[in-house]
């Protein structure tokens, strides 16, 4: 297994460069790392107003597309998430489809049952939980009628 970034100035290089490769191939590089997919979310900053993305590993739940806050195990929640409680609205892109999407926080019963599909896909995730004592929040996309 790869070792799993701590360092918030390896995590912001790799993310940079993901989105970079990402959105030059339409996610043919990118798009999945393992045998988890990628997706930029660009949220809009809550102090900035300007327009931020994130690669991140997804799920496909039904018509929803679901994503974790896990910050790769950091103490704090990530960016996105807090960018997300201010302004719901979001835009996914999907390879070289954008779709925009509203974000919510999973209830109990549905973040029991995502986790668990997490962490079998991705084992990483444990790893991630081991390094907080914080719940990472499970975040579901639900897309929007265009």
């Amino acid at each position: 297994m790869v070792p799993l970034p701590r360092s918030r100035l390896v995590i912001w290089l790799v993310s940079r460069l993901n989105r970079f490769w990402y959105r030059l191939t339409g996610g043919r590089i990118g798009g999945t790392a393992g045998s988890m997919p990628v997706l930029l979310l660009t949220t809009t900053g809550r102090r900035s107003g300007k327009p931020r993305t994130a690669p991140l590993f997804y799920l496909e739940d039904g018509d929803r597309l679901v994503v974790v806050a896990s910050n790769v195990g950091q103490d704090d929640d990530p960016g996105w998430w807090y960018n997300l409680q201010t302004d719901p609205a979001a835009t996914v892109q999907i390879g070289r489809t954008l779709t925009p999407v509203r974000a919510r926080k999973a209830n109990a019963i549905e973040r029991q049952h995502l986790w668990s599909q997490f962490v079998a896909r991705h084992p990483a995730y444990n790893v991630y939980r081991s390094r907080t004592s914080r719940e990472f929040p499970v975040v579901v996309l639900e897309r929007m009628a265009t």
